[in-house]
């Protein structure tokens, strides 16, 4: 099969993934968080288990999920045999969640030809695909680079400016009983609250039934809130997973100037107390 396929879009959908399976520049990863490794759970064939938590994280860190090195993220995308020329399909045992984080990462570190599967798991099992049992990568180490695109990420000191100044849109994924103090933070100890200048656009609004909506809906809701796509926009969440999901619409959408939050909503209360 081609080894030069590249994806033009960033979502991809089951039937696509099943016609191009046997692609020799194909990689499938498994971006579901807080999944540990067990031979009798199932996978897509020849998936290979992107771990968010425990190797696409600094596990160090004080909030969960943050955004690894350069260094860390290059070294462990290597480790499961993602090479330069590879073509990306990442998905999640919920539709689609985790894996936009997936996705993300992989845009900020500088690489594009990765895309999430539409409907994740599910859809791929609901379309009765082969599975097969979960197993570990033992293959080559990939010859993938990392390149840092600070652009794409905002960081606590940066986004304490862009709430006081108004210079970006800051958009925030969670529901809209968390986002109005009307629901306790899952998070234990977490206080209730928002960033200051932010608004809501609960990521569930994007997606029917794990899959996305259609290009025409995902604009409409963005529209309501960020009406020119060259706006600056920051998307925030609980813990910088469900924003992606937001920039994921959004860039489906054609809006170039985008950001996540990494530490979102877990730092921003923890560290900000009004």
């Amino acid at each position: 099969m081609n080894s030069n396929m590249s994806i033009s879009s960033p979502i991809v959908s089951v039937k696509w993934l099943q016609n191009n399976i046997e692609a020799s520049n194909l990689i499938i990863l498994d971006g579901t968080i807080n999944k540990v490794f067990d031979t009798s759970q199932i996978q897509i064939p020849n998936a290979r288990f992107f771990d968010i938590k425990k190797k696409f994280s600094e596990a160090n860190a004080p909030f969960p999920s943050t955004f690894p090195t350069q260094e860390q993220f290059q070294k462990e995308a290597r480790a499961l045999g993602v090479n330069k020329n590879s073509v990306i399909v990442v998905y999640d045992d919920k539709g689609i969640y985790s894996s936009a984080r997936v996705w993300w990462l992989f845009k900020a570190f500088g690489y594009y030809n990765v895309a999430v599967l539409n409907g994740g798991f599910p859809a791929w099992k609901k379309a009765n695909y082969d599975t097969e049992a979960m197993k570990n990568y033992d293959g080559e180490l990939g010859d993938f680079e990392a390149n840092y695109k600070p652009e794409c990420m905002t960081f606590f000191e940066s986004m304490k400016q862009a709430s006081k100044n108004k210079t970006y849109h800051i958009i925030d994924a969670r529901s809209e009983g968390r986002f109005k103090s009307q629901e306790p933070e899952p998070r234990e100890g977490l206080r209730m609250g928002t960033i200051p200048n932010s608004v809501n656009l609960p990521f569930t609004d994007l997606l029917g039934a794990g899959e996305l909506k259609s290009k025409k809906d995902i604009e409409k809701a963005l529209a309501e809130i960020a009406y020119n796509k060259d706006d600056a926009i920051i998307f925030s969440c609980g813990s910088g997973i469900t924003a992606c999901i937001l920039a994921l619409g959004a860039n489906i959408s054609g809006y170039k100037n985008i950001s996540v939050y990494d530490g979102s909503w877990t730092e921003w209360g923890s560290l900000v107390n009004e």
